[in-house]
Formats: structure tokens, sequence, C-alpha cells
């Protein structure tokens, strides 16, 4: 990025930030279809979790792909296209996976339904290798962390809605009493997102964006450059555990709430979608609260808009859910849990290593209560479980790649290797839950949380020997 882009490039970053809620829509749609999955074809917990297991392995499978063909080709494959034909490819790839959903739902197949899912996010594997970073490259870099945060609202928008649409899609109305599942109706909805994918991946080949973006991470202190490969520096190896184990306290902890709700609480599968929304609007509602320093540099509207923005999150998702005539009354009581997210956020001032420690606590503080209780407290504290994920991606990534100078790029593409985390951590919970209670099984949740306190309090210490100073500087993220 050179020094004239001194404003985000709107045009440019509204058809971006597209890609990022099909990311969202897609991932949360997976937790209705788990236990979907789950009924129809007679699984086990442990087996129901192989939806997730074939969605975010795909991310470590296209991260390893794309870094094979660099290599052969002796050039990066990004560079060598141009980011809106990457952007492109990946969207149609995606939309090659949904083609799947067809035949799998006439035959009934699991292993095909897995297939499609693994190609899906085969195709988002790539556009995270290119989207976040040109998120990054449409404006300044000091406000580079707050367009990724905005991105990441859009994503949750999606992860909202896609609950809400997939699960009116296979049970109807809420009020029509339909308990009867179909896995015939789960391929209209992921055919027209397949039609969707298609769409926007044209939109974006005639968009404005740019098909190489200047390179925009800085390159810190002098040393930033001495060392032979990305894997050198400890931030970031570190960090890829910390991506592994966040992506997969994140998602397992909403896949495996239905299965809670069904056996513990006595849920119907097709009455858990409001609250699987809920978990993934939490997220938004701390993003968008992460992202209020890209609209204004004035200390009295960031103060302002601090409470506003988590509030107006929240309306849209009580909004969503009115459309969808869903009862509101059970999701009221949430508002006073926001101001627990409120409060931390303000308490972190905006410093990565702090947030990350701070956040990764009250994750902890969450699962145990949710461990310890039982009812609609503790679904409620599995969903709050959201609420201090949603600032956690950008402050690891941040972290982790801050000094790597020239590698960073490689760096990034391991980082988005890890995302197989969702996919690994909850199978291995879906495991727990089937030898011990899904209550126990969110113990996983908390060894998860503890390492990221401890990447937290390792990492300052390591960047501080590199003179790096996150007291005195604020980086980028999801």
């Amino acid at each position: 990025m050179t020094s004239e882009n001194l404003k985000t490039n709107w045009a440019q970053f509204i058809p971006l930030v597209s890609v990022f809620f099909f990311w969202g829509f897609v991932a949360a749609s997976n937790d209705i279809l788990i236990p979907v999955f789950k009924k129809a074809f007679d699984l086990t917990q442990g087996q129901s979790q192989l939806v997730s297991v074939a969605f975010y392995v795909a991310y470590t499978v296209g991260s390893i792909i794309y870094m094979i063909i660099s290599y052969l080709t002796k050039g990066d494959l990004i560079n060598r296209m141009g980011y809106k034909n990457s952007l492109a490819l990946g969207l149609t790839i995606s939309a090659l996976g949904t083609l799947l959903f067809y035949p799998a739902a006439n035959s009934g197949s699991f292993s095909l339904m897995l297939s499609g899912l693994f190609i899906v996010a085969l195709g988002f594997s790539l556009q995270q290798t290119v989207a976040n970073p040109l998120a990054i490259a449409l404006g300044p870099i000091n406000t580079g962390s707050q367009r990724l945060n905005m991105a990441g609202g859009i994503n949750n928008l999606g992860t909202t809605i896609g609950p809400l649409i997939v699960s009116f899609a296979i049970f109807g109305s809420i009020t029509s009493g339909n308990t009867d599942i179909s896995i015939e109706s789960v391929k209209i909805p992921y055919l027209v997102l397949g039609a969707a994918f298609l769409l926007v991946a044209i939109l974006l080949k005639f968009s404005s964006i740019p098909d190489r973006p200047a390179a925009v991470l800085e390159e810190v202190g002098e040393t930033s450059n001495s060392r032979s490969s990305a894997l050198k520096y400890p931030q970031l190896v570190l960090g890829m555990i910390g991506i592994f184990v966040y992506v997969g306290v994140e998602v397992a902890t909403a896949s495996n709430l239905p299965a809670y709700m069904e056996s513990d609480l006595g849920f119907l599968t097709k009455d858990i979608a409001p609250y699987i929304s809920l978990y993934w609007a939490s997220l938004m509602i701390g993003r968008w609260t992460g992202a209020i320093e890209a609209f204004t540099d004035n200390m009295n509207r960031q103060k302002i808009l601090r409470f506003l923005a988590p509030y107006l999150a929240f309306g849209v998702f009580l909004g969503v859910n009115a459309f969808m005539d869903h009862d509101l009354t059970p999701f009221y009581v949430y508002a006073l849990i926001i101001l627990v997210l409120i409060a931390a956020d303000m308490a972190s001032k905006g410093n990565p290593v702090r947030m990350l420690l701070i956040f990764s606590i009250m994750g902890i503080l969450a699962l145990l209560v949710g461990i310890m209780t039982t009812g609609m407290t503790s679904v409620y504290a599995f969903i709050s479980v959201g609420l201090f994920c949603s600032t956690l991606w950008p402050c690891i990534f941040t972290l982790a790649i801050s000094g790597l100078g020239k590698h960073t790029s490689q760096g990034s593409s391991f980082l988005i290797m890890m995302i197989m985390g969702g996919g690994i951590i909850s199978w291995l919970q879906g495991y727990v839950a089937d030898v011990t209670t899904i209550h126990v099984s969110y113990f996983v949740g908390v060894a998860c949380f503890a390492y990221l306190a401890f990447y937290a309090w390792i990492v300052s210490k390591i960047l501080k020997k590199q003179g790096i100073d996150f007291d005195k500087k604020v980086g980028g993220g999801h």
C-alpha cells in the first residue's frame, strides 16, 4: 500500500466482503446439518462431527495444494493469477461443491454430502488466502485491523442468517409443527448458494478490486528478514497452535450445542436454530464493537459507539429472528450478558496481547459456568463463548505474523492451514461426549482457552525481545 492511500476504498471493499458473508453462512449452517444428519443417518455424536472435520480439514488441504503448486511452478500462484482471478476461481470451486448436494440428497449418501462440503471449503481456502490480505490493502495500514473486524462482522451476519435459512428449508415455518427430517430438502438451499457463488465470481471479476495490491504489512526492526523461513519465528509456530485451538473451540462449542439441547433439555431439532444463530451473532456483536475505530478517530464518538455497536448487532439478530417468526422472549436477557463483553473490550484498551488474555479468561469462565449449571443458564453460558471468541482471530493473527517481514505471506498461509482445528477439536469434543457426557465434553474448550491465555503471556515476551511492543502498537486481524 502506498502512502497516498489515506482512506478506505469502500467501492472495492464492499464487494470484497461478500465472500466473508458466504464463509459464515456455510460454516454456521453446518451446525444445523449435524443434528439432521445424525438422525437421518443414525450416527453417534462423534460420527456426526465428521461434518466439521470434512469442512475444516479442507482448509488445510487447500493450503497444502496452493503451496505445492507455487513450489512446483517456482512462483506464488496468487500473484501469478491475480487477486480477482483467484477469488473467482475459489468461488467456482465452492460452486462445484454445492452441485454434489443434489445427487447426495437423492441417493441419501452421507459420504457424498461430506464430499460436497469438503469441496465448498476447498474453494473457501483459496478465498481466505486472497481476501484477508486484500482487505488490509484497501486502505491505510493503521485501520487494517478495523477493516478486517468489519469484514468479520459481515461474516457473522452470514453465520446469524445461515442456520435460520437452512433450518427453514428443512423444517419449514417454525409454526408448522413439522418435525420430519428430509435429506432431500437440503439440496435446494445449497444449489441456490452455488448459483450465488457463480454470480459473485462474475461480479468480482469485473469489479475495480486490484489484481496485484501493494504490500501492506510493516517490516519491523532490522532483523525482520534475517531468518530463512517463517517457521523460524516462535511467535508464528506458537500462533499456528493458537489458530488451531481458537477455531476449534469456536466451532466445537456451537456444533455440540444442538446435541446438548436435545439430549439434556428436550429441545426439538427444529427449535434449536435461533440459539445457534445467537451464538454466531455473538461473534458479530463482538466484531462490530471492535470495528468502530474504522469509522472515526474521535474518542468521544468511539465511547458512544462502543455501547451502540454491540446492541445494534444484537438488534440485527432480533430483527432476523422476528422476520422468521421465532419467539424472541427467551433472548432479551442476553442484553445483560453483552455488558460483560463491553467491559472486557474497554479493559483491553485495543492491545491485542491484553485482549487475547482477557477474552481467553472470560471464555474459560463462560464454559465453566455452562458446565457447572443446567437448563437455560448453561445454554446462555455456552452461547456467550461466541462473544469472547469474536476478536481472537485478529489478536492471534496479528501477534503471529508480527516481525516476519518478507516471510509474512508464507506465515499467513501457515495460519490459514491451521483452520483445520475447527474439524479436529469438534470431533474430539464429540468423542469425549460419547464416552462421558456432552456437559463434560466442554472441558475440551476450557483447555483450548487455557492455551490461548498462555500464548498471550508468552508471545508478549517473545516479541519484546525482537523489539516489538504492543503497548504502543495495534495490528490487524480477521
